[in-house]
């Protein structure tokens, strides 16, 4: 099916908690909400694996202004690794290339291995990866069976837990920083208990300030559909809400004039520095600002003219 003709589509602004299901790419599932909302824009804020599935936050129209802050968020997912058995991908769509017994582990020494991966830690990116390497995604060198030294980088594990324990199968929660390999962390857990491990299961519960609670199926979504446009975009959340965690700044008159222009401005009760929201009024969304060193705010990323 291809995208309707950009006449009959539709300017429409917010958010969308998509429930990516398993066997999808991203950009399909993007493209799926976009023709059945007939949205004239849209863009989604991170890629999930095929493999996985959970939230996937899809922007609409001026929500794609926000993509990059929730890109940078923090994240949260649940995933099973089976351990004893080594992939070239490092989750179960990978050729096995190697298998171990997995031995007598105790809950106490898997715990243990678990806390050796929280704080900020250095990962190496997988191969099968999008990160460019000469212009070229890794995972198309990969697919070639060309491999090319990989620069660790750091990222900031918040909390790992073990949630289930059986058999060869390791359910774990985990929260993280952005750009964190759930992948290369099973396979770096594999080798820390000497036997070997990959991803089987994997699904996202959080892109900070969201959580899984109001995510939507597709199923849903076409069931909505049929309804019409009212019931689907009853869905979309405020842009705001994509940055509900930073304080909000209201200005009005010829503060909230000179901000539209670009210009910084003295706001009463703003707060002395970081992000913050910021309103026209008490409910006019403008956009994203930040504190200044002198104390005036600066708008950032406008969303309203």
């Amino acid at each position: 099916m291809t995208d309707a003709p950009r006449r009959q589509r539709r300017s429409v602004d917010g958010l969308l908690l998509l429930d990516k299901p398993v066997g999808w790419t991203s950009n399909a599932a993007l493209q799926a909400v976009k023709r059945l909302y007939l949205a004239a824009k849209a863009g989604h804020t991170g890629s999930l694996d095929p493999l996985a599935s959970g939230l996937l936050p899809i922007c609409l129209g001026a929500a794609t202004k926000l993509s990059g802050w929730l890109l940078n968020a923090d994240k949260a997912y649940q995933f099973t690794c089976r351990l004893g058995i080594s992939t070239t991908t490092g989750d179960a769509e990978g050729e096995v290339v190697a298998t171990h017994p997995v031995g007598s582990l105790s809950r106490d020494q898997i715990e243990a291995a678990l806390q050796r991966f929280t704080g900020v830690i250095e990962q190496i990116p997988p191969m099968y990866s999008a990160v460019k390497r000469g212009g070229q995604p890794l995972y198309k060198l990969a697919r070639k069976g060309i491999e090319v030294e990989r620069e660790p980088r750091q990222v900031t594990i918040h909390a790992l837990r073990l949630l289930r324990w059986e058999g060869a199968d390791l359910e774990c929660e985990l929260r993280c920083s952005k750009g964190t390999y759930v992948r290369t962390l099973a396979v770096d857990l594999g080798k820390a208990l000497n036997c070997g491990a990959h991803i089987v299961a994997l699904r996202r519960t959080a892109v900070a300030p969201y959580d899984a609670t109001r995510m939507v199926t597709l199923d849903a979504l076409r069931e909505r559909a049929e309804q019409g446009w009212s019931a689907l975009d009853a869905l979309l959340l405020p842009l705001d809400t994509a940055v509900a965690q930073w304080p909000a700044v209201r200005v009005r008159g010829d503060a909230a004039f000179y901000l539209r222009q670009g210009q910084p401005v003295i706001a009463p009760h703003a707060p002395t520095q970081g992000w913050v929201r910021l309103y026209e009024g008490e409910e006019t969304f403008l956009g994203i600002g930040e504190i200044l060193d002198d104390g005036r705010v600066a708008p950032r990323r406008l969303l309203a003219g």
